[in-house]
């Protein structure tokens, strides 16, 4: 009896398969040999979460893979309509990034609040120059994206003592609807974005949304780049219409040298990291190994993506 063929989009380092030594056939490939490959397999790993190859190879001719992992919480770079009108399931990281990218925000939050970064400034200047900081308790933050990673958000930050307003798709006990996201926003000290990327939230934090925030207010983007619009973001940041900014993801990645992002006074910048803790990827690791153990049993999966919708339904 045949093993099933799992070929894995590689990136460095690769994942530990090894488990998998007997109940699976393995093979790799980058993104140049993707479109090739993919007929044989019957699971695809996309190791490589930032490539968009699979969006790209997927129309092509022959069979497709009956299931397909992304080791990241978005799906976005998979996603096209060759692949959405398919049988093929779609499964994602969903869990491993959660409680990381929630501390993650809790530190920008502080961070900002407690001018941190102005006074690891003076340090290097050798500057004395005292200053009052922003209290974080009974501040109030509009955390949009009901998913569990702005769950966890909510939680982390209620723990701080900030007064939250979880904002989703739809309206339901304890979250608001999108006809809240206005009203919310222009009352929040903090807004921090935590949507998935799909064709409604695409570029949903614009110069109008900006406009609307406290002079007072900071904005937080741990969820795709592509929810904001970042000439905007950049006219709000230097007009001082917000009180700053912290983003962790951006439109193109790596940010380009040339790109005004890295020069805005009161915005801070970091490498798309937030729920890149120790050990991370051997936790990726484990987890596709065991949702493959479900699939090769025959048992249903987890973390199944709604392909219209772009993520995993039930929150």
């Amino acid at each position: 009896m045949s093993v099933p063929v799992l070929l894995v989009l590689d990136a460095d380092p690769p994942p530990r398969l090894g488990s998998l030594t007997g109940r699976a056939r393995i093979l790799h490939t980058d993104e140049a040999g993707l479109a090739e490959r993919l007929p044989v397999a019957d699971v695809l790993l996309v190791w490589d979460f930032t490539s968009t190859a699979v969006r790209d190879a997927w129309p092509g001719e022959g069979p497709r893979p009956l299931w397909v992992h992304t080791a990241s919480a978005g799906v976005d770079h998979l996603m096209c309509p060759e692949l959405v009108a398919s049988d093929t399931r779609v499964t994602n990281a969903r869990g491993i990034f959660d409680q990381p990218i929630a501390e993650y925000v809790a530190a920008l939050v502080l961070t900002m609040a407690k001018d941190l970064p102005r006074t690891l400034d003076l340090q290097r200047e050798g500057v004395w120059r005292h200053r009052e900081s922003q209290r974080v308790a009974g501040t109030r933050a509009c955390v949009v994206g009901s998913g569990p990673i702005g769950r966890a958000i909510v939680s982390t930050l209620k723990a701080l003592g900030v007064v939250t307003a979880l904002v989703g798709r739809r309206s339901r006990t304890g979250i608001h609807g999108p006809d809240d996201l206005d009203r919310l926003m222009a009352r929040a000290d903090w807004v921090i974005a935590a949507a998935p990327l799909t064709a409604e939230t695409h570029g949903m934090f614009d110069a109008r949304r900006f406009g609307m925030m406290q002079p007072s207010a900071r904005f937080i983007n741990i969820g795709r780049g592509q929810l904001v619009v970042e000439e905007a973001l950049v006219e709000a940041v230097s007009k001082r219409w917000i009180a700053g900014a912290a983003l962790d993801v951006f439109d193109t990645e790596p940010l380009p040298p040339e790109s005004p992002l890295w020069h805005v006074p009161g915005l801070i910048v970091s490498p798309h990291m937030s729920g890149d803790t120790v050990g991370w990827r051997d936790e990726l690791g484990t987890q596709f190994v065991e949702m493959y153990e479900r699939w090769a049993a025959g048992r249903s999966l987890t973390n199944v993506v709604d392909k219209q919708r772009g993520y995993v339904p039930g929150h």
